[in-house]
Protein backbone atom coordinates (compact mmCIF):
# COMPACT_ATOMS: atom_id res chain seq x y z
CA UNK A 1 0.00 0.00 0.00
CA UNK A 2 1.64 3.43 -1.14
CA UNK A 3 1.19 6.23 1.61
CA UNK A 4 -0.18 9.66 0.76
CA UNK A 5 3.75 10.91 1.62
CA UNK A 6 4.66 8.87 -1.30
CA UNK A 7 1.68 9.72 -3.55
CA UNK A 8 2.65 13.48 -2.75
CA UNK A 9 6.54 13.30 -3.67
CA UNK A 10 5.48 11.45 -7.17
CA UNK A 11 3.03 14.15 -7.69
CA UNK A 12 5.93 16.79 -7.00
CA UNK A 13 8.08 14.80 -9.57
CA UNK A 14 5.48 14.51 -12.29
CA UNK A 15 4.75 18.56 -11.83
CA UNK A 16 8.03 19.82 -12.06
CA UNK A 17 9.71 17.13 -14.57
CA UNK A 18 12.86 16.88 -12.20
CA UNK A 19 14.18 15.30 -8.90
CA UNK A 20 15.48 18.85 -8.16
CA UNK A 21 12.50 20.62 -9.10
CA UNK A 22 10.23 18.19 -6.44
CA UNK A 23 13.13 18.88 -3.74
CA UNK A 24 12.72 22.18 -3.99
CA UNK A 25 8.81 22.49 -4.47
CA UNK A 26 8.68 20.30 -1.24
CA UNK A 27 11.78 21.53 0.43
CA UNK A 28 13.68 18.61 1.14
CA UNK A 29 16.92 17.31 0.04
CA UNK A 30 17.46 15.89 -3.56
CA UNK A 31 18.87 12.40 -2.16
CA UNK A 32 15.22 12.12 -0.45
CA UNK A 33 12.90 12.41 -3.33
CA UNK A 34 15.59 10.14 -5.22
CA UNK A 35 15.47 7.64 -2.82
CA UNK A 36 11.62 7.04 -2.10
CA UNK A 37 10.99 7.53 -5.99
CA UNK A 38 13.24 4.40 -6.54
CA UNK A 39 11.87 2.57 -2.89
CA UNK A 40 8.37 3.16 -4.75
CA UNK A 41 8.73 1.67 -7.68
CA UNK A 42 10.08 -1.16 -6.26
CA UNK A 43 7.13 -1.60 -4.41
CA UNK A 44 4.55 -1.40 -6.74
CA UNK A 45 7.13 -3.13 -9.28
CA UNK A 46 6.84 -0.70 -12.52
CA UNK A 47 8.93 2.05 -13.76
CA UNK A 48 6.98 5.40 -13.24
CA UNK A 49 9.68 7.59 -14.70
CA UNK A 50 11.77 7.97 -17.68
CA UNK A 51 14.69 10.09 -17.75
CA UNK A 52 14.60 12.28 -20.74
CA UNK A 53 16.74 15.24 -22.34
CA UNK A 54 13.83 17.65 -21.38
CA UNK A 55 13.76 16.21 -18.33
CA UNK A 56 11.48 13.24 -16.44
CA UNK A 57 8.79 11.83 -18.16
CA UNK A 58 6.18 9.35 -17.01
CA UNK A 59 5.41 5.78 -18.52
CA UNK A 60 1.89 4.47 -19.10
CA UNK A 61 2.50 3.02 -15.15
CA UNK A 62 3.37 6.57 -13.86
CA UNK A 63 0.64 8.06 -15.92
CA UNK A 64 -1.76 5.31 -13.83
CA UNK A 65 -0.22 6.67 -10.56
CA UNK A 66 -0.85 10.29 -11.43
CA UNK A 67 -4.63 9.79 -11.71
CA UNK A 68 -4.95 8.03 -8.79
CA UNK A 69 -2.59 10.25 -6.89
CA UNK A 70 -4.52 12.82 -7.99
CA UNK A 71 -7.88 11.72 -6.84
CA UNK A 72 -5.98 11.04 -3.25
CA UNK A 73 -5.10 14.65 -3.49
CA UNK A 74 -7.88 15.74 -4.24
CA UNK A 75 -9.80 14.06 -1.03
CA UNK A 76 -6.87 14.76 1.09
CA UNK A 77 -6.87 18.99 0.40
CA UNK A 78 -10.79 18.93 0.67
CA UNK A 79 -10.79 16.86 4.35
CA UNK A 80 -7.93 19.54 5.20
CA UNK A 81 -10.24 22.76 4.21
CA UNK A 82 -13.26 21.53 5.58
CA UNK A 83 -11.14 21.52 9.27
CA UNK A 84 -9.55 24.83 7.86
CA UNK A 85 -12.55 26.33 6.77
CA UNK A 86 -14.28 26.25 9.95
CA UNK A 87 -11.59 27.64 12.29
CA UNK A 88 -12.83 31.12 13.61
CA UNK A 89 -9.80 31.97 15.39
CA UNK A 90 -6.92 34.57 14.63
CA UNK A 91 -4.47 32.26 15.71
CA UNK A 92 -2.15 29.49 13.69
CA UNK A 93 0.21 29.80 10.66
CA UNK A 94 -1.24 31.80 7.21
CA UNK A 95 0.79 31.39 3.58
CA UNK A 96 0.82 34.25 2.00
CA UNK A 97 2.69 34.33 -1.75
CA UNK A 98 3.45 37.35 -3.53
CA UNK A 99 5.76 38.58 -6.26
CA UNK A 100 9.22 39.97 -5.39
CA UNK A 101 9.00 43.68 -5.92
CA UNK A 102 5.94 44.27 -4.26
CA UNK A 103 6.54 41.90 -1.01
CA UNK A 104 10.14 43.39 -0.21
CA UNK A 105 9.17 47.19 -0.53
CA UNK A 106 5.18 48.38 -0.98
CA UNK A 107 3.63 45.51 0.79
CA UNK A 108 5.93 44.74 3.29
CA UNK A 109 4.93 48.02 5.60
CA UNK A 110 1.51 45.88 5.27
CA UNK A 111 2.38 42.67 6.31
CA UNK A 112 4.23 44.78 9.54
CA UNK A 113 1.03 46.01 10.50
CA UNK A 114 -0.75 43.12 10.02
CA UNK A 115 1.59 40.85 11.90
CA UNK A 116 1.28 43.79 14.91
CA UNK A 117 -2.26 43.54 15.08
CA UNK A 118 -2.56 40.11 14.74
CA UNK A 119 0.32 38.39 16.56
CA UNK A 120 -0.57 35.18 17.46
CA UNK A 121 -0.91 34.52 13.51
CA UNK A 122 2.03 32.99 12.22
CA UNK A 123 2.69 34.89 8.84
CA UNK A 124 4.56 33.33 6.15
CA UNK A 125 5.16 35.47 3.08
CA UNK A 126 6.35 33.27 0.31
CA UNK A 127 7.98 35.09 -2.95
CA UNK A 128 6.85 33.90 -6.13
CA UNK A 129 6.80 35.50 -9.78
CA UNK A 130 4.86 32.55 -10.82
CA UNK A 131 1.42 31.27 -9.72
CA UNK A 132 1.53 29.39 -6.93
CA UNK A 133 -1.76 26.65 -6.46
CA UNK A 134 -4.18 27.79 -3.52
CA UNK A 135 -5.80 24.78 -5.00
CA UNK A 136 -2.90 22.64 -3.63
CA UNK A 137 -2.37 24.25 -0.60
CA UNK A 138 0.66 25.78 -1.69
CA UNK A 139 -0.46 29.02 -0.11
CA UNK A 140 -3.41 30.28 1.73
CA UNK A 141 -3.56 33.41 -0.20
CA UNK A 142 -1.80 35.09 -3.26
CA UNK A 143 -1.29 38.40 -3.82
CA UNK A 144 -1.20 38.74 -7.84
CA UNK A 145 -0.85 41.41 -10.60
CA UNK A 146 -3.19 40.11 -13.15
CA UNK A 147 -6.31 40.75 -15.50
CA UNK A 148 -7.49 37.43 -15.91
CA UNK A 149 -7.33 35.72 -12.20
CA UNK A 150 -8.46 32.36 -12.12
CA UNK A 151 -11.70 32.23 -11.72
CA UNK A 152 -12.00 28.44 -9.31
CA UNK A 153 -10.38 30.79 -6.82
CA UNK A 154 -12.12 33.65 -5.07
CA UNK A 155 -10.82 37.45 -5.66
CA UNK A 156 -10.83 40.58 -4.92
CA UNK A 157 -9.38 43.28 -7.27
CA UNK A 158 -7.81 45.76 -5.06
CA UNK A 159 -6.65 48.52 -7.27
CA UNK A 160 -5.39 49.49 -10.29
CA UNK A 161 -1.42 48.90 -10.69
CA UNK A 162 -0.17 51.60 -13.70
CA UNK A 163 3.28 50.96 -15.14
CA UNK A 164 5.58 52.86 -17.67
CA UNK A 165 9.00 53.39 -19.03
CA UNK A 166 11.74 54.68 -16.79
CA UNK A 167 15.40 56.27 -16.63
CA UNK A 168 18.16 57.46 -14.40
CA UNK A 169 17.59 61.56 -14.47
CA UNK A 170 20.56 62.33 -15.51
CA UNK A 171 20.13 59.80 -18.49
CA UNK A 172 16.92 61.00 -19.19
CA UNK A 173 18.46 64.49 -19.64
CA UNK A 174 20.87 63.44 -21.97
CA UNK A 175 19.58 61.75 -24.60
CA UNK A 176 16.79 64.35 -24.42
CA UNK A 177 19.21 67.26 -24.78
CA UNK A 178 21.04 64.83 -27.80
CA UNK A 179 17.58 64.36 -29.15
CA UNK A 180 18.41 60.69 -29.69
CA UNK A 181 16.05 57.32 -28.62
CA UNK A 182 17.13 55.52 -25.35
CA UNK A 183 18.96 52.85 -24.95
CA UNK A 184 16.46 49.32 -24.02
CA UNK A 185 17.03 47.51 -21.32
CA UNK A 186 16.29 43.65 -22.19
CA UNK A 187 13.51 42.43 -19.66
CA UNK A 188 13.26 38.75 -18.77
CA UNK A 189 11.43 38.93 -15.33
CA UNK A 190 7.02 38.76 -17.05
CA UNK A 191 5.21 38.39 -19.88
CA UNK A 192 4.11 41.78 -19.60
CA UNK A 193 7.35 43.62 -19.64
CA UNK A 194 8.61 41.36 -22.32
CA UNK A 195 5.87 42.07 -24.33
CA UNK A 196 5.69 45.61 -23.80
CA UNK A 197 9.42 46.23 -24.43
CA UNK A 198 9.47 43.98 -27.67
CA UNK A 199 7.06 46.75 -28.73
CA UNK A 200 8.42 49.76 -27.27
CA UNK A 201 12.00 49.23 -28.60
CA UNK A 202 11.64 48.36 -32.27
CA UNK A 203 13.76 45.18 -32.18
CA UNK A 204 16.87 47.24 -30.72
CA UNK A 205 19.27 44.76 -29.19
CA UNK A 206 20.03 44.06 -25.81
CA UNK A 207 23.66 43.69 -24.34
CA UNK A 208 22.57 43.68 -20.51
CA UNK A 209 19.01 41.77 -19.30
CA UNK A 210 17.53 41.46 -16.51
CA UNK A 211 15.40 38.50 -14.97
CA UNK A 212 13.84 40.57 -11.88
CA UNK A 213 12.14 43.56 -11.59
CA UNK A 214 14.53 44.72 -8.49
CA UNK A 215 17.47 44.31 -10.47
CA UNK A 216 15.88 46.02 -13.43
CA UNK A 217 15.34 49.10 -11.15
CA UNK A 218 18.86 48.92 -10.07
CA UNK A 219 20.06 49.01 -13.82
CA UNK A 220 18.57 51.91 -14.71
CA UNK A 221 19.49 53.52 -11.49
CA UNK A 222 22.91 52.97 -12.74
CA UNK A 223 21.72 54.80 -16.08
CA UNK A 224 22.50 51.27 -18.03
CA UNK A 225 19.35 52.38 -20.23
CA UNK A 226 15.35 52.52 -19.50
CA UNK A 227 12.76 49.91 -18.81
CA UNK A 228 9.19 49.48 -18.06
CA UNK A 229 8.52 49.56 -14.00
CA UNK A 230 4.79 49.89 -11.98
CA UNK A 231 4.67 53.36 -10.93
CA UNK A 232 4.72 52.43 -7.11
CA UNK A 233 8.80 50.95 -7.79
CA UNK A 234 9.61 53.73 -10.53
CA UNK A 235 8.18 56.59 -8.91
CA UNK A 236 9.51 55.95 -5.20
CA UNK A 237 13.17 56.42 -6.59
CA UNK A 238 14.21 59.69 -6.43
CA UNK A 239 16.99 58.86 -8.84
CA UNK A 240 14.38 58.13 -11.65
CA UNK A 241 12.41 60.05 -14.13
CA UNK A 242 9.51 59.01 -16.18
CA UNK A 243 10.46 59.00 -19.85
CA UNK A 244 6.42 59.07 -20.46
CA UNK A 245 3.34 59.37 -18.80
CA UNK A 246 1.42 56.22 -18.22
CA UNK A 247 -0.38 54.10 -21.12
CA UNK A 248 -3.79 52.93 -20.02
CA UNK A 249 -3.50 49.74 -22.07
CA UNK A 250 -0.30 48.22 -19.26
CA UNK A 251 -2.83 49.19 -16.31
CA UNK A 252 -2.99 45.42 -14.45
CA UNK A 253 -5.14 44.52 -11.50
CA UNK A 254 -4.01 43.58 -8.35
CA UNK A 255 -5.99 40.98 -6.58
CA UNK A 256 -5.94 39.30 -3.27
CA UNK A 257 -7.30 35.67 -3.67
CA UNK A 258 -8.02 33.07 -1.55
CA UNK A 259 -9.39 28.78 -1.85
CA UNK A 260 -12.76 28.44 -1.38
CA UNK A 261 -12.71 26.23 1.18
CA UNK A 262 -11.29 28.69 3.27
CA UNK A 263 -13.91 32.07 2.89
CA UNK A 264 -14.61 31.71 6.91
CA UNK A 265 -10.93 31.07 7.80
CA UNK A 266 -10.90 34.26 10.65
CA UNK A 267 -7.23 34.67 9.81
CA UNK A 268 -7.68 34.67 6.34
CA UNK A 269 -11.14 37.26 6.36
CA UNK A 270 -8.80 39.40 8.64
CA UNK A 271 -5.83 39.51 6.32
CA UNK A 272 -8.06 40.13 3.27
CA UNK A 273 -9.32 43.01 4.82
CA UNK A 274 -6.14 44.20 6.73
CA UNK A 275 -4.24 44.38 3.24
CA UNK A 276 -7.22 45.82 1.28
CA UNK A 277 -7.51 48.64 3.17
CA UNK A 278 -3.59 49.50 3.72
CA UNK A 279 -3.56 49.20 -0.24
CA UNK A 280 -6.65 51.50 -0.76
CA UNK A 281 -4.94 54.09 1.29
CA UNK A 282 -1.85 53.67 -1.00
CA UNK A 283 -4.65 54.38 -4.29
CA UNK A 284 -2.55 57.13 -5.41
CA UNK A 285 0.87 55.28 -5.47
CA UNK A 286 -0.82 52.27 -7.08
CA UNK A 287 -1.79 54.07 -9.95
CA UNK A 288 0.50 56.57 -10.29
CA UNK A 289 -1.10 59.89 -9.24
CA UNK A 290 2.16 61.66 -8.54
CA UNK A 291 0.48 65.05 -8.90
CA UNK A 292 -0.77 64.50 -5.60
CA UNK A 293 2.00 63.55 -4.05
CA UNK A 294 4.28 66.71 -5.40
Amino acid sequence: MTNWDDLRIFLAVARTGSISGAARHLNVQHSTISRRMRKMEEKLGARLVERKKSGYELTPAGENVKQAALRVETEVLGMDGVVVGKDSNLVGPLRVTAINNMASSVLMPMFSSFSQAYPRVDLHIVVSNIDSSLAQREADVAIRLTNSPTDTLIGKRMVTVASTIYGNRDYIQHIREQRREPKWIGVECCEFHKSWTRHACNEQGHNFYCDDTLLTLAAIREGLGVSYLPCFMGDAEPRLERYCEPDPSHNLGLWILLHPDLKRTARVLAFRDHISAAVSARKDLFEGNISDQD
